[in-house]
């Protein structure tokens, strides 16, 4: 009886020929997959492997968060920072960043299709995975639905801060705040994506600009808790939820290995890469 090779299994020709076929692609197509999946030491996990431990260290240990605030709050004036005009001028230039960032993005796009016809998206995944980040991150994820519906109470709303609604601990969801509430900080996100915007900039040219747009965030990130807008998990939270958003749709639309190894294994069966 003649015999083939499939995949590493010997398969007869015969009636059983094509169950065997049919596991073996099966199996391959099971490896991709796995091959698709993040390691520990990749972005994805890292990522989310904060989310977890930080909701865990907020959830066990509350005083951090009244602990970071009450560093600001002094009673009778409350969060006085959120009055000073030049840290009320630093938490405005956010809006410009963000504007010359969106508006450096957009333009380059435009100028990519005038060119060479939308075709050239795809030689552009870099700044169209910018546009997702900012639309998904801290567009639909925070600000459409945590900040929406979670319904925590801002630092300054809280009794212990002045105000009337009792302090609820991260992931409690609440009637305390009914709109544009704590949990988590959009600024932060925002503050997040702007370090995101590294991957445009050369390798070379990213570690002489990461310390300053990593120390420009992290500070408009502070300025939220200096003014009693958030608290101290709000914010840690905000950047490792955007920071697994982001590299998730990083890892979809840019580095995408499992198309690069269905790459290899049509190069390897001799068929055209771009099938």
């Amino acid at each position: 009886m003649t015999e083939i090779e499939l995949g590493g299994w010997r398969a007869a020709t015969g009636p059983r020929a094509g169950l065997r076929r049919r596991v073996a692609r099966a199996i391959s197509r099971l490896g991709l997959l796995i091959s698709t999946l993040p390691r520990a030491h990749e972005p994805i996990a890292l990522c989310l492997t904060a989310v977890v431990m930080f909701s865990v260290l907020f959830l066990a240990f509350p005083g951090l968060d009244l602990a970071a605030s009450e560093l600001f709050y002094r009673t009778g004036a409350g969060f006085a920072l959120s009055q000073d005009p030049l840290l009320r001028a630093f938490r405005k230039s956010a809006d410009l960043s963000l504007a010359i960032l969106l508006t450096g993005l957009l333009g380059h796009l435009i100028w990519l299709v005038a060119r060479r016809g939308m075709k050239a998206l795809a030689l552009a995944r870099r700044s169209v995975f910018l546009l997702a980040a900012l639309a998904v991150g801290p567009g639909l994820i925070v600000n459409g639905l945590f900040k929406t519906w979670w319904g925590r109470p801002r630092p300054v709303m809280v009794d212990i801060f002045g105000g009337e609604a009792p302090y609820q601990p991260v992931w409690r969801i609440t009637d305390w705040c009914q709109s544009n509430c704590s949990f988590v900080s959009g600024e932060a996100s925002s503050a997040a994506w702007m370090v995101a915007a590294l991957v445009l900039v050369p390798p070379r040219l990213r570690l002489l600009l990461a310390p300053p747009v990593v120390c420009y965030a992290f500070l408009l990130s502070l300025n939220r808790l200096a003014f009693g807008g958030h608290f101290l998990s709000d914010i840690v939270l905000s950047w490792a939820i955007s920071g697994l958003i982001f590299a998730v749709l990083f890892r979809v639309m840019v580095s995408a290995p499992g198309v690069a190894r269905r790459a290899r294994v049509r190069a390897w069966k001799g068929a055209p890469a771009t099938a």
